[in-house]
């Protein structure tokens, strides 16, 4: 059934007007909510007591499910940071956060402002509930009846660290709202893109701290933050980019200079290769295994003068015909036993682990009339090796990819580490 019908049908069985129903649901389903739900919440806002009526049930955080429709839920505000998103061509401000009591811990969004704040108690009565990611999540807005309480309520001490949404780097997940974070900028780039408003121009790069690092992008750029600098956000949220969490700065965030000098930790994270897949996407991580080959589309390529996709026999998918610009790239499959990934290397790795630059790249394919000479020549030098491998882990339908930073060959000692495992099996 069509939108369209869907709205004709509630307005018939509610008696109001059909175009502001439709704006109404059009509004639900463009924010991901589901058309059954949100033809339940119109019932509800319309006043149609065939939806059950009257007070919805209080209940406790934990309780919550995907399947409830209203419900009414006292606890403490964790969190609370405003983001702008946009539906039906213009921009809505909403307040994002984490909401907890003595048994859990919930995502809500706020589409009114209540003027909601880390540490508030709040009661929240026909609050709606939606699946978001697989997880229930609280939705308040013109039909929720909000208080704030005088009395605290106590919330076990793992949530109540979270008041207030300082967190460092590694504990971040994509998803986070209203976080906040200290950090130094590791990398830091000004770059214009297309955005939803034409030309835009953005802050992008890597931030770090003890914990680790993660990629950022600031979409309102903060003259704070510059390369080398240390920085002081909050309210800012983390979205998926490239398989892995980026920290997201918006206008709405806050950036303050920090004045002391804030230590990047050097270290990676080092997984078995199966442990990091399953992971869906890390951002920066080591993985040790052997190279058992080389795919398709390694050693000379040509990328696309555009938008720099590879492209073959001169067709870009979005540009069409292209007068290619020749490139070095290696896409070897790593297998440590417990898993497979396929690492990619750039044009710098992949010299080094050629031999040559691309100029002798070229060469070899002229004497050859063969392009693929080259990536034979880096079978040869790789295959059957064991690399020690850092770089950016991202996972989707098509597969596991790393896009590698450091591609070393491994000096560790098969013997020692034959003893180490049997030792681990035999006890």
């Amino acid at each position: 059934m069509e939108l369209d019908d869907h709205a004709e049908d509630l307005a018939s069985d509610l008696g109001v007007d059909k175009e502001e129903v439709k704006s109404d649901l059009q509004n639900l389903v463009e924010y991901s909510v589901p058309v059954d739900e949100a033809k339940q919440s119109l019932r509800r806002k319309y006043g149609d007591g065939s939806s059950g009526g009257g007070t919805p049930s209080s209940k406790d955080i934990a309780e919550i499910t995907p399947e409830d429709g209203n419900v009414t839920v006292t606890g403490v505000v964790l969190t609370a940071g405003k983001r702008s998103i946009r539906y039906q061509g213009s921009d809505h401000v909403i307040v994002e956060g984490r909401l907890a009591d003595e048994t859990g811990a919930i995502d809500y969004t706020a589409w009114e402002d209540f003027g909601l704040s880390p540490g508030d108690t709040i009661t929240a009565g026909n609050a709606g509930v939606r699946e978001w990611d697989g997880e229930p999540e609280l939705n308040l807005g013109e039909s929720t009846s909000l208080s704030f309480q005088d009395e605290s309520l106590d919330v076990p001490d793992a949530y109540a660290d979270e008041i207030g949404g300082d967190a460092q780097l590694a504990d971040l997940q994509t998803g986070d709202r209203a976080v906040t974070v200290e950090v130094s900028v590791v990398e830091c780039e000004r770059r214009t893109i297309d955005g939803r408003d034409g030309e835009t121009e953005i802050l992008s790069g890597v931030f770090g701290d003890e914990s680790g690092r993660l990629p950022f992008t600031n979409w309102d750029p903060a003259p704070e933050i510059e390369e080398g600098g240390s920085v002081r956000i909050e309210n800012a949220y983390v979205q998926e980019f490239r398989g892995v969490p980026e920290v997201n700065v918006s206008e709405f965030s806050t950036v303050t200079a920090v004045d002391r000098e804030i230590e990047v930790g050097a270290d990676s994270t080092t997984m078995d290769v199966g442990e990091a897949v399953r992971t869906g996407g890390i951002y920066d991580v080591e993985l040790v295994g052997n190279a058992i080959a080389v795919r398709d589309g390694s050693g000379l390529i040509q990328r696309c003068p555009e938008c720099y996709r590879v492209i073959q026999k001169g067709q870009c998918r979005t540009h069409g015909d292209v007068d290619g610009i020749d490139d070095l790239r290696v896409k070897a499959i790593l297998d440590d036993g417990t898993g497979a990934v396929t690492v990619v290397l750039d044009d710098e790795l992949t010299q080094d682990v050629y031999g040559g630059t691309l100029e002798d790249a070229l060469e070899q394919a002229r004497e050859a009339m063969d392009q693929e000479v080259v990536a034979d020549t880096i079978r040869e030098r790789i295959v059957g090796r064991e690399y020690r491998v850092r770089g950016h882990l991202s996972v989707d339908e098509y597969g596991a990819n790393l896009d590698a930073e450091t591609f070393d060959e491994s000096d560790d000692d098969p013997e020692t580490r034959a003893t180490a495992f049997l030792e681990e099996v035999s006890a």
